[in-house]
């Protein structure tokens, strides 16, 4: 039980993850093991010495596509894809994807894959995917049954499913790597990131807050609190900041702002449209130029 307490912790797994890990390791090397078997019986009517010679290289082949295959079935296939990626960059004596995440590339030679946070509805997510096409790798979300669980369904992107306590603890940096993460899109998320995961990604984590920071943010000041507080003060403009993230609430650096007018006859709800159009006008671009 040791030696799976210090698996656990190297890939810092919560621990409902880390045991689907393990069940699909298990269920990968119980398939490919059968299948080697049915393969090798169709050439070799009985065990002799050449079937065992063979079954070894056999299997060696037959494990990765086994493991891939069931990871679909118990959730894993963003962890597994990025494990296999690693173990074969090992093989071949290449670099690990997602060791450096400080400087992101977008070289057509190296790729960004980005991990979209959020806990809603998405629609800010469905319309980064979808300007961005295939660069969004995995949506982490912290609430079951979140739409923004249904849009990556629909749009075939792995999800990760996080809990507080592992959250604050690891920040799943190494879920994150295995799948090859290398920029984060808070887009909604409603947790405070730990400063693990911002140390493990500096300059590569940012986050979009409806109002003109250094205003009304902070704990709790997200979604109609927000727009309440703005129209309760009396402004006559509000907006939208896209900012780094560091250790705190709403403090890192102001990436770029922009700004709408309030009228005496807003409510929280009518400002809040004004908001989101103004999140899926420029959110999306903002990445692109910071990605260059």
């Amino acid at each position: 039980m040791k030696a799976l307490k210090r698996l656990q912790e190297k890939w810092k797994l919560g621990t409902g993850q880390f045991w689907l890990v393990i069940l699909t390791f298990a269920l990968g090397g119980s398939l490919s093991g059968r299948l080697c078997s049915f393969l090798l019986k169709l050439v070799f009517l009985e065990k002799n010495w050449a079937f065992w010679l063979v079954y070894p290289l056999f299997l060696t082949i037959l494990w990765p596509f086994s493991v891939i295959f069931v990871s679909f079935f118990t959730g894993q296939f963003a962890f597994f894809k990025g494990y296999l990626t690693r173990v074969g960059s090992r093989l071949l004596g290449s670099g690990l994807p997602g060791d450096s995440v400080a400087a992101p590339s977008t070289s057509s030679a190296t790729p960004v894959h980005i991990a979209i946070f959020a806990s809603g509805a998405g629609s800010n997510a469905r319309k980064i995917i979808e300007y961005f096409e295939n660069k969004v790798s995995l949506i982490v979300c912290n609430v079951p049954g979140a739409g923004v669980l249904d849009i990556a369904e629909e749009k075939g992107i792995p999800s990760l499913m996080i809990n507080k306590s592992d959250f604050a603890a690891n920040g799943y940096v190494e879920s994150l790597k295995n799948a090859g993460i290398d920029f984060i899109v808070l887009a909604g998320f409603l947790w405070k990131v730990p400063e693990v995961l911002v140390r493990a990604y500096p300059k590569a984590i940012i986050n979009i807050h409806p109002a003109l920071l250094p205003k009304y943010g902070g704990k709790g000041m997200y979604g109609a609190r927000v727009h309440e507080a703005v129209i309760a003060a009396g402004e006559k403009e509000s907006g939208i900041t896209i900012h780094w993230v560091n250790e705190n609430y709403d403090e890192g650096a102001i990436i770029f702002q922009a700004k709408c007018s309030i009228d005496a006859s807003d409510t929280a709800t009518s400002l809040a449209n004004k908001i989101h159009a103004l999140e899926h006008a420029h959110f999306a671009t903002t990445i692109e130029k910071l990605l260059g």
